[in-house]
């Protein structure tokens, strides 16, 4: 054929001929040679120019089909059993097509979410319109984007909210998932990369407007820069990853070790089990066993694992979702202590004396396999005398010995004396789409307690067994409250009417007596927040300064490692000091162990600002609801610009500025920790329980505003100048009279204060 094809004729060659579509070919097939070549590039660039072919490097094809080698990500099957995939690289006007993946008997099991390369067959006359067959597996990682979407004129383009991200990302009309403009979405790159140009995106997933709550921790995760998709070849080795042989390893498979967790727990990274000591030296004593997950078989020295690990520090939880240290083949499956699976571990044998105190401790490496893995609230009731099915097997032989080991720690525990702060742990619940269904307080059973004491002590026989060996680790440090602090302390326990014994060395137990004086009245909660806020924030050094709060000489984190790198490197010293095996910490590891201590410490403290904000954000959204509501609450933190009060309710925390107390000068004294109006002798203090009309909830920020209606089951006054509304501007002459008088009179009251300390003393 000599002649020009006309477009229709070169459209209908590339659908007959999907994999002969380059220029050569369609000249070679029309039979077209020297200038004709040029006639033929124009109607190729016209069909371009028109929408009908895209050009993919030297070929064409047809945009509304797909090419015969593509990329898929396989969904989940259906109630046949069939399985599906969608193309990743959809670029077509239409909707997307569908294609069913067609196995061999040859081919690995494929899941949902899996992205395999596969070559394509078109399908006419069925309700897919593409057969696919696996050429090759490549991974579960597409990389994604978080970001508002704005509407273009074909498709649109998505602006991130990672900061400091100023690259936009392209959408085609066709990857929209129809997301409409301000939307918040969530994409996966679409194509290959490029170096010119805007890169391709495709919306995998529609999160609705950004203030609502489905999309609340997304941002928090965003915004405080916590990273939460893995490298591909992060997760190229952990698919790589193949459970632990026993090998030179101790056999524990026979010990009914168990897991007690909280009932949506995703991961199980340590078990427990204990018995009597039938040592005659001993009498009243108990064996307690703690194996945790050998994280460090996996994640080791120098790795992809190792080094996304470390960049992340721990893993960060959120009502809706959790952002793991380590990929979930690893700390959802191979890491993870399931029910009736061999699974490797890191376990300490402790003998304690019938008092509780531990007289002895062995470490081991080993391959256990947990009897059950269950939850607090029923082992908890099982004890109570309500087992279910599950667990009146194990009642009488683990369970129970387990509490008479516990019960024997109470007592070590109370000639300790750890702080013992009586803060209730809040849970928000949501519900499938994403919405606050309910703020409750959590229930603090002898079943948490018993896990936490077993915790406790196999951490602190991790940092002794260590220091033993003098191999260096990260010891969790949590050093004495400052003397500022102390003093603030003691200045709210003396306007309390209780006392903080002062002039002597600060231990937990003189904290512990005034925790003890306010058990029961009205000034409880605030004790308790007053005596938290008091303390230094924990970290992680190589040097041993002591745990404080807990009464300890010597503590370092061993039990969790799945979700915190300080945990992995005491396992790898572990390995290190009794010669377990190649994986152990290096000398590179103990060179920058003062830097990564440092790393870590800084990465817990973004999760739980990012945990704080998401909270925060959450009940901002539960309340949005209920502006205009009354709520009975207690001031819980005086500010020059007002008061913050703690709604009994929810917990959340609510601002009465000062502003709104009307139009007097409020005095601010940080001593006491008042604000006290001038004219009316309004006094609000910590502790105050107040009545409060909501008034504003702002999802963007977690802030709720409030406005105060009682405060000690009194009325706000009404007399002089208490006017409510924002405090409107004042003759200068008259406001520097205000302070002057209020100067003078909080010096008088802290004379008078001062004085009555003397007269108590």
């Amino acid at each position: 054929m000599k002649r020009i094809p006309t477009k229709e004729e070169i459209l209908q060659w590339i659908s007959d001929n999907p994999t002969q579509t380059s220029k050569r070919d369609i000249a070679k097939a029309f039979g077209i040679k020297g200038a004709a070549r040029i006639d033929l590039k124009r109607l190729l660039r016209e069909l371009e120019a028109e929408g009908n072919l895209q050009k993919r490097s030297k070929s064409y094809t047809d945009p509304d089909k797909l090419p015969p080698v593509s990329v898929l990500q396989v969904m989940k099957p259906t109630r046949d059993g069939d399985l599906f995939a969608r193309p990743l690289e959809w670029q077509g006007t239409t909707d997307e097509p569908r294609v069913l993946f067609v196995a061999k008997s040859s081919d690995p099991a494929l899941g949902e979410g899996d992205r395999i390369l596969a070559r394509l067959t078109e399908i006419k006359g069925e309700d897919h319109q593409y057969e696919g067959r696996l050429i090759r597996r490549i991974g579960t990682n597409p990389q994604r984007i978080l970001g508002i979407f704005r509407v273009g004129a074909e498709g649109g383009r998505i602006l991130p909210i990672d900061k400091g991200s100023d690259k936009e990302w392209r959408v085609a009309s066709g990857a929209t998932l129809e997301a409409k403009d301000g939307e918040l979405v969530e994409a996966e790159r679409a194509g290959p990369k490029i170096r010119m140009g805007l890169p391709a995106a495709r919306i995998v997933a529609r999160l609705g407007d950004p203030t609502q709550p489905k999309a609340i921790s997304l941002i928090a995760i965003h915004q405080h820069g916590i990273p939460d998709a893995f490298p591909d070849e992060v997760v190229a080795e952990a698919d790589a990853a193949k459970p632990a042989p026993l090998g030179k390893r101790e056999d524990l498979r026979d010990l009914p070790l168990l897991t007690i967790d909280p009932a949506d727990a995703r991961d199980h990274d340590d078990a427990c089990y204990a018995h009597a000591d039938n040592d005659p030296k001993n009498p009243g004593g108990h064996v307690v066993w703690v194996a945790i997950a050998d994280v460090a078989h996996y994640v080791t020295p120098g790795s992809e694992l190792d080094r996304e690990a470390r960049l992340r520090g721990n893993s960060s939880y959120f009502p809706d979702r959790v952002v793991p240290m380590l990929p979930d083949v690893l700390s959802g499956d191979l890491c993870s202590l399931h029910e009736g699976v061999d699974r490797a571990c890191m376990a300490v044998r402790m003998v304690l004396n019938a008092e509780g105190q531990k007289i002895s401790h062995r470490f081991t490496r080993g391959l256990m396999r947990s009897v059950a893995s269950l939850h607090y609230e029923e082992v908890q009731a099982a004890i109570d005398g309500q087992p279910t099915a599950r667990t009146e097997p194990l009642l009488d032989s683990i369970l129970k010995p387990l509490y008479a080991a516990y019960d024997a720690t109470k007592i070590a525990r109370a000639e300790r004396q750890p702080l013992d702060l009586d803060l209730p742990e809040r849970k928000i619940t949501l519900d499938d789409d994403g919405q606050v269904a309910s703020v409750n307080f959590r229930d603090r059973l002898d079943a948490h307690r018993l896990i936490e004491e077993f915790m406790i002590l196999a951490n602190v026989a991790a940092a002794e067994a260590l220091i033993e060996k003098k191999q260096p680790l990260l010891f969790r440090v949590h050093e004495e409250p400052s003397a500022d602090k102390l003093e603030n302390l003691r200045e709210v326990a003396l306007a309390s009417g209780l006392v903080l014994a002062k002039g002597q060395v600060l231990q937990t137990r003189h904290l512990n007596s005034l925790l003890k004086q306010a058990e029961g009245t009205e000034q409880a909660e605030l004790i308790n927040i007053s005596t938290l806020r008091s303390m230094t924030q924990a970290y992680y050094a190589p040097q041993n300064f002591g745990h404080f709060g807990l009464a300890l000489r010597s503590y370092g984190h061993f039990t969790s490692p799945i979700r915190r790198y300080a945990d992995l490197i005491v396992h790898r010293a572990l390995v290190a000091a009794h010669g377990w095996g190649d994986d152990g910490l290096t000398p590179e590891d103990v060179k920058g162990l003062a830097e990564t201590g440092q790393h870590i410490s800084d990465t817990e403290r973004r999760s739980m600002m990012a945990e704080r904000d998401t909270t925060d954000r959450y009940l901002a959204a539960y309340l949005s609801e209920r502006v205009g509501n009354e709520f009975a609450g207690r001031i819980s933190g005086i500010a020059k610009f007002g008061a913050f009060v703690r709604l009994d309710e929810t917990g959340a925390d609510g601002l009465v500025p000062v502003s709104t107390l009307g139009r007097e000068f409020f005095h601010f004294d940080a001593d006491e920790q008042t604000l006290t109006g001038e004219h009316s002798g309004l006094k609000l203090g910590l502790g105050t329980r107040v009545l409060v009309r909501l008034a504003e909830a702002v999802v963007d920020t977690g802030g709720l505003r409030v406005e105060l209606l009682e405060a000690d089951g009194k009325p706000i006054p009404q007399g002089r100048g208490f006017n409510r509304g924002p405090r409107k501007g004042s003759g200068s002459g008259k406001k520097h009279k205000g302070r002057a008088i209020n100067k003078s009179s909080t010096k008088t009251a802290k004379t008078k204060k001062k004085v009555i300390r003397k007269r108590r003393g």
